[in-house]
Protein backbone atom coordinates (compact mmCIF):
# COMPACT_ATOMS: atom_id res chain seq x y z
CA UNK A 1 0.00 0.00 0.00
CA UNK A 2 1.28 3.33 -0.78
CA UNK A 3 1.26 6.15 1.50
CA UNK A 4 -0.60 9.13 0.30
CA UNK A 5 -0.20 12.26 2.62
CA UNK A 6 -3.82 13.72 4.14
CA UNK A 7 -3.66 16.84 1.90
CA UNK A 8 -3.25 15.34 -0.92
CA UNK A 9 -6.64 12.88 -1.28
CA UNK A 10 -8.62 13.33 1.56
CA UNK A 11 -9.91 16.91 0.84
CA UNK A 12 -10.18 16.47 -3.02
CA UNK A 13 -13.45 15.50 -1.19
CA UNK A 14 -15.33 18.84 -1.25
CA UNK A 15 -18.12 17.46 0.61
CA UNK A 16 -15.63 16.29 3.28
CA UNK A 17 -14.01 19.58 3.46
CA UNK A 18 -17.29 21.82 4.05
CA UNK A 19 -18.05 18.97 7.16
CA UNK A 20 -14.08 19.48 8.27
CA UNK A 21 -14.13 23.01 8.39
CA UNK A 22 -17.13 23.21 9.96
CA UNK A 23 -16.07 20.94 12.88
CA UNK A 24 -12.87 22.54 12.85
CA UNK A 25 -14.73 26.02 14.21
CA UNK A 26 -17.29 24.67 16.43
CA UNK A 27 -14.61 22.52 18.39
CA UNK A 28 -12.16 25.96 18.68
CA UNK A 29 -15.05 26.92 20.32
CA UNK A 30 -16.09 24.76 22.35
CA UNK A 31 -12.76 24.29 24.18
CA UNK A 32 -13.32 28.30 24.15
CA UNK A 33 -16.40 27.96 26.13
CA UNK A 34 -14.91 25.60 28.22
CA UNK A 35 -11.64 27.57 29.20
CA UNK A 36 -14.16 30.18 30.11
CA UNK A 37 -16.48 28.44 31.99
CA UNK A 38 -13.69 27.00 34.01
CA UNK A 39 -12.30 30.87 34.38
CA UNK A 40 -15.68 32.45 36.05
CA UNK A 41 -16.24 29.27 38.47
CA UNK A 42 -12.37 29.85 39.80
CA UNK A 43 -12.00 33.35 39.58
CA UNK A 44 -15.44 35.56 39.74
CA UNK A 45 -17.83 32.74 41.82
CA UNK A 46 -14.85 31.59 43.53
CA UNK A 47 -15.24 27.97 43.03
CA UNK A 48 -14.06 25.22 44.55
CA UNK A 49 -12.18 22.63 42.58
CA UNK A 50 -15.14 20.07 43.37
CA UNK A 51 -17.22 22.61 41.65
CA UNK A 52 -14.66 22.72 38.56
CA UNK A 53 -15.07 18.65 38.55
CA UNK A 54 -18.53 18.61 38.96
CA UNK A 55 -19.35 20.88 36.00
CA UNK A 56 -17.49 18.96 33.62
CA UNK A 57 -18.98 15.46 35.02
CA UNK A 58 -21.92 17.26 34.40
CA UNK A 59 -21.03 18.06 30.50
CA UNK A 60 -19.41 14.51 30.19
CA UNK A 61 -22.18 12.12 31.45
CA UNK A 62 -24.91 12.97 29.34
CA UNK A 63 -22.92 12.07 26.64
CA UNK A 64 -22.00 8.39 28.48
CA UNK A 65 -25.74 7.89 29.55
CA UNK A 66 -28.16 8.55 26.73
CA UNK A 67 -25.54 8.01 24.05
CA UNK A 68 -26.32 4.64 23.43
CA UNK A 69 -30.21 5.59 22.83
CA UNK A 70 -29.22 8.70 20.93
CA UNK A 71 -27.52 6.33 18.66
CA UNK A 72 -30.48 4.38 18.37
CA UNK A 73 -33.11 7.37 17.68
CA UNK A 74 -29.99 9.11 14.95
CA UNK A 75 -29.92 5.26 12.77
CA UNK A 76 -34.09 5.72 12.43
CA UNK A 77 -33.57 9.56 11.59
CA UNK A 78 -32.88 11.96 9.19
CA UNK A 79 -28.75 12.33 9.45
CA UNK A 80 -28.45 16.12 8.07
CA UNK A 81 -31.27 17.37 10.06
CA UNK A 82 -30.15 15.93 13.55
CA UNK A 83 -27.10 17.58 13.28
CA UNK A 84 -28.39 20.84 12.00
CA UNK A 85 -30.99 21.02 15.25
CA UNK A 86 -27.92 19.67 17.77
CA UNK A 87 -25.85 22.81 16.39
CA UNK A 88 -28.36 25.04 16.42
CA UNK A 89 -29.71 24.17 19.79
CA UNK A 90 -26.44 23.94 21.37
CA UNK A 91 -25.93 27.63 19.47
CA UNK A 92 -28.65 28.91 22.34
CA UNK A 93 -27.41 26.83 24.88
CA UNK A 94 -23.99 28.14 24.55
CA UNK A 95 -25.61 31.57 24.47
CA UNK A 96 -27.58 30.73 27.78
CA UNK A 97 -24.16 30.51 29.97
CA UNK A 98 -24.28 34.40 29.66
CA UNK A 99 -27.21 34.67 31.92
CA UNK A 100 -25.41 31.55 34.51
CA UNK A 101 -25.25 33.33 37.49
CA UNK A 102 -24.11 30.55 39.72
CA UNK A 103 -22.56 26.97 39.40
CA UNK A 104 -25.87 25.07 39.46
CA UNK A 105 -27.16 26.75 36.38
CA UNK A 106 -24.00 26.40 34.76
CA UNK A 107 -24.30 22.82 35.75
CA UNK A 108 -27.51 22.22 33.77
CA UNK A 109 -26.49 24.20 30.55
CA UNK A 110 -23.58 21.92 30.33
CA UNK A 111 -25.36 19.14 30.86
CA UNK A 112 -27.74 19.78 27.94
CA UNK A 113 -25.07 20.97 25.80
CA UNK A 114 -23.82 17.26 26.62
CA UNK A 115 -26.90 15.75 25.36
CA UNK A 116 -27.29 17.37 22.79
CA UNK A 117 -23.43 16.18 21.91
CA UNK A 118 -24.57 12.89 22.25
CA UNK A 119 -26.76 13.01 19.36
CA UNK A 120 -24.53 15.39 17.08
CA UNK A 121 -21.64 12.48 17.88
CA UNK A 122 -23.24 9.34 16.10
CA UNK A 123 -25.09 11.45 13.36
CA UNK A 124 -21.55 12.38 12.46
CA UNK A 125 -20.27 9.18 12.12
CA UNK A 126 -23.01 8.13 9.89
CA UNK A 127 -22.55 11.55 7.67
CA UNK A 128 -19.05 10.43 7.30
CA UNK A 129 -19.31 6.80 6.03
CA UNK A 130 -22.00 8.35 3.58
CA UNK A 131 -19.68 11.54 2.04
CA UNK A 132 -16.51 9.25 2.50
CA UNK A 133 -15.45 6.32 0.36
CA UNK A 134 -14.15 3.35 2.23
CA UNK A 135 -10.63 3.33 1.47
CA UNK A 136 -10.46 7.21 2.40
CA UNK A 137 -12.32 6.51 5.93
CA UNK A 138 -8.97 6.45 7.74
CA UNK A 139 -7.02 9.52 6.22
CA UNK A 140 -10.55 11.34 6.91
CA UNK A 141 -10.77 9.95 10.95
CA UNK A 142 -7.03 11.24 10.83
CA UNK A 143 -7.46 15.18 9.46
CA UNK A 144 -10.61 14.97 12.03
CA UNK A 145 -8.76 13.77 14.63
CA UNK A 146 -5.78 16.13 13.55
CA UNK A 147 -8.25 19.28 13.63
CA UNK A 148 -9.38 18.33 17.06
CA UNK A 149 -5.41 18.28 18.69
CA UNK A 150 -4.01 21.50 17.00
CA UNK A 151 -7.14 23.18 18.47
CA UNK A 152 -6.71 21.45 21.67
CA UNK A 153 -2.63 22.88 21.73
CA UNK A 154 -3.61 26.42 20.95
CA UNK A 155 -6.98 27.21 22.14
CA UNK A 156 -5.91 27.76 26.04
CA UNK A 157 -3.58 30.12 25.07
CA UNK A 158 -6.38 32.11 22.98
CA UNK A 159 -8.61 32.04 25.20
CA UNK A 160 -6.88 33.13 28.30
CA UNK A 161 -5.77 36.40 26.11
CA UNK A 162 -10.02 36.24 24.89
CA UNK A 163 -11.00 35.87 28.98
CA UNK A 164 -8.71 38.74 29.76
CA UNK A 165 -9.31 41.29 27.00
CA UNK A 166 -13.10 40.49 25.93
CA UNK A 167 -14.62 38.78 29.33
CA UNK A 168 -15.98 34.94 29.62
CA UNK A 169 -19.38 36.17 27.70
CA UNK A 170 -17.56 37.23 24.17
CA UNK A 171 -16.61 33.69 24.45
CA UNK A 172 -19.88 32.38 25.13
CA UNK A 173 -21.26 34.42 22.32
CA UNK A 174 -18.14 33.33 20.18
CA UNK A 175 -19.03 29.36 20.87
CA UNK A 176 -22.96 30.34 19.99
CA UNK A 177 -21.85 31.16 16.53
CA UNK A 178 -19.46 28.55 16.08
CA UNK A 179 -22.42 26.48 16.15
CA UNK A 180 -24.49 28.17 13.78
CA UNK A 181 -21.55 28.61 11.23
CA UNK A 182 -20.97 24.43 12.23
CA UNK A 183 -24.84 24.42 10.72
CA UNK A 184 -24.54 26.23 8.03
CA UNK A 185 -21.97 24.12 6.71
CA UNK A 186 -23.15 20.82 7.24
CA UNK A 187 -26.76 23.18 5.66
CA UNK A 188 -24.48 22.38 1.90
CA UNK A 189 -24.35 18.82 2.26
CA UNK A 190 -26.09 15.87 0.69
CA UNK A 191 -26.19 13.35 2.80
CA UNK A 192 -28.31 10.21 1.95
CA UNK A 193 -28.21 7.12 3.41
CA UNK A 194 -29.01 3.95 1.70
CA UNK A 195 -32.35 2.08 2.28
CA UNK A 196 -32.37 0.36 5.12
CA UNK A 197 -34.83 -1.78 7.09
CA UNK A 198 -36.34 1.19 8.56
CA UNK A 199 -39.69 2.35 7.49
CA UNK A 200 -40.26 -1.76 6.57
CA UNK A 201 -43.83 -2.12 6.11
CA UNK A 202 -44.35 -3.69 9.55
CA UNK A 203 -43.19 -0.63 11.47
CA UNK A 204 -46.20 1.07 9.19
CA UNK A 205 -48.52 -1.29 10.20
CA UNK A 206 -48.35 -0.36 13.92
CA UNK A 207 -51.51 -0.55 15.58
CA UNK A 208 -53.50 3.19 15.39
CA UNK A 209 -54.46 3.52 18.78
CA UNK A 210 -51.91 5.58 20.96
CA UNK A 211 -50.90 3.23 23.63
CA UNK A 212 -50.33 -0.19 21.13
CA UNK A 213 -48.06 2.54 19.02
CA UNK A 214 -46.30 3.76 21.89
CA UNK A 215 -45.39 0.08 23.08
CA UNK A 216 -44.86 -0.94 19.52
CA UNK A 217 -42.19 2.22 18.84
CA UNK A 218 -40.62 1.20 22.12
CA UNK A 219 -40.38 -2.42 21.57
CA UNK A 220 -38.91 -1.51 18.16
CA UNK A 221 -36.05 1.03 19.93
CA UNK A 222 -35.24 -2.04 22.23
CA UNK A 223 -34.83 -4.20 19.67
CA UNK A 224 -32.74 -1.76 17.78
CA UNK A 225 -30.81 -1.10 21.28
CA UNK A 226 -29.97 -4.84 22.10
CA UNK A 227 -29.18 -5.84 18.48
CA UNK A 228 -26.33 -3.04 18.09
CA UNK A 229 -24.83 -3.95 21.57
CA UNK A 230 -25.04 -7.50 20.03
CA UNK A 231 -23.17 -7.08 17.44
CA UNK A 232 -20.68 -4.88 18.66
CA UNK A 233 -19.36 -7.21 21.51
CA UNK A 234 -19.57 -10.32 19.13
CA UNK A 235 -17.26 -8.98 16.63
CA UNK A 236 -13.82 -9.55 18.33
CA UNK A 237 -11.67 -7.18 17.00
CA UNK A 238 -14.47 -4.36 17.08
CA UNK A 239 -15.29 -5.36 20.87
CA UNK A 240 -11.58 -5.22 21.72
CA UNK A 241 -10.95 -1.50 19.76
CA UNK A 242 -14.00 -0.32 21.94
CA UNK A 243 -12.33 -1.25 24.98
CA UNK A 244 -9.05 -0.12 23.87
CA UNK A 245 -9.81 3.37 23.21
CA UNK A 246 -11.75 3.37 26.47
CA UNK A 247 -8.43 2.80 28.48
CA UNK A 248 -6.43 5.52 26.85
CA UNK A 249 -9.56 8.13 27.37
CA UNK A 250 -9.34 6.49 31.40
CA UNK A 251 -6.04 6.68 31.09
CA UNK A 252 -5.96 10.37 30.30
CA UNK A 253 -8.40 12.13 31.90
CA UNK A 254 -6.44 10.32 35.00
CA UNK A 255 -3.58 11.95 34.13
CA UNK A 256 -4.59 15.18 33.14
CA UNK A 257 -5.88 16.59 36.63
CA UNK A 258 -2.94 15.00 38.50
CA UNK A 259 -0.09 16.52 36.46
CA UNK A 260 -0.25 19.96 37.89
CA UNK A 261 0.48 18.08 41.51
CA UNK A 262 3.05 15.84 39.84
CA UNK A 263 4.71 19.26 38.61
CA UNK A 264 4.63 21.34 41.52
CA UNK A 265 5.34 18.56 44.33
CA UNK A 266 7.75 16.27 42.02
CA UNK A 267 9.81 18.61 39.61
CA UNK A 268 9.44 21.62 41.83
CA UNK A 269 7.89 23.76 39.36
CA UNK A 270 5.50 26.52 38.07
CA UNK A 271 2.73 26.86 35.75
CA UNK A 272 5.81 27.90 32.47
CA UNK A 273 6.60 24.23 32.58
CA UNK A 274 3.20 22.74 33.31
CA UNK A 275 1.42 24.81 30.53
CA UNK A 276 4.92 23.31 28.73
CA UNK A 277 4.19 19.33 29.96
CA UNK A 278 0.44 19.32 29.28
CA UNK A 279 1.07 21.37 25.54
CA UNK A 280 3.33 17.85 24.76
CA UNK A 281 0.06 15.70 25.32
CA UNK A 282 -0.92 17.85 22.17
CA UNK A 283 1.72 17.74 20.38
CA UNK A 284 2.52 13.91 20.67
CA UNK A 285 -1.57 13.64 19.17
CA UNK A 286 -0.63 15.39 15.90
CA UNK A 287 1.96 13.17 15.97
CA UNK A 288 0.41 10.26 16.69
CA UNK A 289 -2.31 10.66 14.16
CA UNK A 290 0.47 11.88 11.44
CA UNK A 291 1.91 8.60 11.64
CA UNK A 292 -1.15 6.20 11.90
CA UNK A 293 -1.58 5.98 8.34
CA UNK A 294 1.86 4.65 7.73
CA UNK A 295 1.90 2.41 10.15
CA UNK A 296 -1.72 0.61 9.33
CA UNK A 297 0.00 -0.31 5.73
CA UNK A 298 -0.53 -3.79 5.49
CA UNK A 299 -1.49 -4.76 8.66
CA UNK A 300 -4.88 -5.16 10.92
CA UNK A 301 -5.92 -2.46 12.69
CA UNK A 302 -5.93 -4.65 15.54
CA UNK A 303 -2.14 -4.71 15.62
CA UNK A 304 -1.91 -1.13 15.32
CA UNK A 305 -4.00 -0.54 18.26
CA UNK A 306 -2.04 -2.84 20.39
CA UNK A 307 1.02 -1.20 19.77
CA UNK A 308 -0.74 2.07 20.85
CA UNK A 309 -1.26 0.61 24.27
CA UNK A 310 1.98 -0.92 24.62
CA UNK A 311 3.19 2.86 24.10
CA UNK A 312 0.58 4.39 25.97
CA UNK A 313 2.51 2.25 29.12
CA UNK A 314 5.54 2.90 28.68
CA UNK A 315 4.34 6.92 28.36
CA UNK A 316 2.81 5.78 32.29
CA UNK A 317 5.85 4.20 32.91
CA UNK A 318 8.19 7.14 31.98
CA UNK A 319 6.12 9.59 34.28
CA UNK A 320 5.84 7.45 37.58
CA UNK A 321 9.81 6.55 37.44
CA UNK A 322 11.48 9.34 36.92
CA UNK A 323 11.53 12.99 38.12
CA UNK A 324 13.00 14.86 35.11
CA UNK A 325 11.68 17.25 32.81
CA UNK A 326 12.93 15.69 30.44
CA UNK A 327 11.11 12.58 30.67
CA UNK A 328 7.87 14.17 31.90
CA UNK A 329 7.97 15.89 28.79
CA UNK A 330 8.81 12.44 26.55
CA UNK A 331 6.04 10.64 28.89
CA UNK A 332 3.22 13.32 27.77
CA UNK A 333 4.43 13.30 23.98
CA UNK A 334 4.32 9.42 24.13
CA UNK A 335 0.92 8.91 25.66
CA UNK A 336 -0.37 11.51 23.34
CA UNK A 337 1.13 9.45 20.43
CA UNK A 338 0.23 6.56 21.83
CA UNK A 339 -3.67 7.56 22.06
CA UNK A 340 -3.29 8.79 17.99
CA UNK A 341 -2.65 5.17 17.35
CA UNK A 342 -5.43 3.62 19.47
CA UNK A 343 -8.96 6.00 18.51
CA UNK A 344 -8.06 6.69 14.74
CA UNK A 345 -7.72 2.76 14.07
CA UNK A 346 -10.63 2.46 16.36
CA UNK A 347 -13.01 4.67 14.82
CA UNK A 348 -12.05 3.71 11.40
CA UNK A 349 -12.52 -0.13 12.07
CA UNK A 350 -15.76 0.85 13.56
CA UNK A 351 -16.63 2.62 10.33
CA UNK A 352 -15.88 0.17 8.29
CA UNK A 353 -16.83 -2.98 10.08
CA UNK A 354 -20.69 -2.29 11.30
CA UNK A 355 -23.61 -2.22 8.37
CA UNK A 356 -24.64 0.99 7.71
CA UNK A 357 -28.28 0.12 9.18
CA UNK A 358 -26.59 0.26 12.62
CA UNK A 359 -23.84 2.76 12.46
CA UNK A 360 -25.64 5.85 14.44
CA UNK A 361 -26.27 2.88 17.27
CA UNK A 362 -22.68 1.63 17.55
CA UNK A 363 -20.84 4.91 17.06
CA UNK A 364 -23.50 5.99 20.04
CA UNK A 365 -22.00 3.09 22.00
CA UNK A 366 -18.49 4.29 21.11
CA UNK A 367 -18.63 7.87 22.05
CA UNK A 368 -20.96 6.21 25.32
CA UNK A 369 -18.04 4.45 26.66
CA UNK A 370 -15.28 7.21 25.76
CA UNK A 371 -17.21 9.32 27.78
CA UNK A 372 -17.98 7.10 30.75
CA UNK A 373 -14.32 6.38 30.87
CA UNK A 374 -13.39 10.28 31.26
CA UNK A 375 -15.91 10.59 33.97
CA UNK A 376 -14.41 7.81 35.38
CA UNK A 377 -10.88 8.88 35.41
CA UNK A 378 -11.45 12.05 36.87
CA UNK A 379 -13.77 10.93 39.53
CA UNK A 380 -11.12 7.74 40.54
CA UNK A 381 -7.68 9.47 39.91
CA UNK A 382 -7.88 11.98 42.65
CA UNK A 383 -9.10 9.58 45.37
CA UNK A 384 -6.47 6.82 44.23
CA UNK A 385 -3.77 8.95 43.88
CA UNK A 386 -4.59 10.24 47.66
CA UNK A 387 -4.02 6.95 49.09
CA UNK A 388 -1.68 5.31 47.46
CA UNK A 389 0.43 8.46 45.87
CA UNK A 390 0.53 10.32 42.46
CA UNK A 391 3.73 8.79 40.98
CA UNK A 392 2.59 4.51 41.91
CA UNK A 393 -0.76 5.63 40.82
CA UNK A 394 0.85 6.33 37.14
CA UNK A 395 2.98 2.87 37.69
CA UNK A 396 0.13 1.06 38.16
CA UNK A 397 -1.48 2.62 34.98
CA UNK A 398 1.67 1.34 33.38
CA UNK A 399 1.50 -1.76 34.36
CA UNK A 400 -2.52 -2.57 33.97
CA UNK A 401 -2.01 -1.24 30.66
CA UNK A 402 0.76 -3.03 29.63
CA UNK A 403 -1.06 -6.56 31.18
CA UNK A 404 -4.21 -5.52 28.64
CA UNK A 405 -1.92 -5.07 25.60
CA UNK A 406 -0.16 -8.24 26.55
CA UNK A 407 -3.51 -10.06 26.53
CA UNK A 408 -4.73 -8.54 23.72
CA UNK A 409 -2.09 -9.59 21.41
CA UNK A 410 -2.06 -12.82 22.75
CA UNK A 411 -6.15 -12.88 21.78
CA UNK A 412 -6.12 -11.29 18.38
CA UNK A 413 -3.06 -13.17 16.93
CA UNK A 414 -4.79 -15.26 14.30
CA UNK A 415 -4.54 -19.17 14.64
CA UNK A 416 -1.78 -20.74 13.08
CA UNK A 417 -2.70 -22.76 9.78
CA UNK A 418 -3.37 -26.49 10.77
CA UNK A 419 -0.36 -29.21 9.57
CA UNK A 420 -0.88 -31.39 7.58
CA UNK A 421 -0.51 -35.06 8.45
CA UNK A 422 2.52 -37.16 7.20
CA UNK A 423 1.80 -39.42 4.33
CA UNK A 424 1.65 -43.27 5.54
Amino acid sequence: MVYIPVAESIFKNRSFGILWLGQLVSIFGDFVAIFAVISRITFQLHGTPLDVSLVMVAYMLPLAVAGPVAGVLVDRWKVRRVMIVSDLTRAVLAALLVTATDVRQISVVMALLGLLSSFFGPAQSVALRVLVPPANLLAANQALQQAFYVVRIFSPAVAGALVTWMGENFCFWLDAASFVFSASMIARLVIERPATHLGSVEERALPATGGARTRGALEKLSHDFAEGNRFIFSHRALSFAFLAASAAMFMLSSFSPLISIYIRDTLHAGKLLYGFISAMVGVGLIVGTAGVRRAAAGRPMSSVIVAGLFGLACGAALLGAFQWTGTAALSTLTIGAAIGFIVVPATTLSQKETPPAMQGRVSSTFMSLFSLAQVLGMLVSGVVAARIGIRPMFLACAAATALLASASWVFLRPPRPAQPEPAA
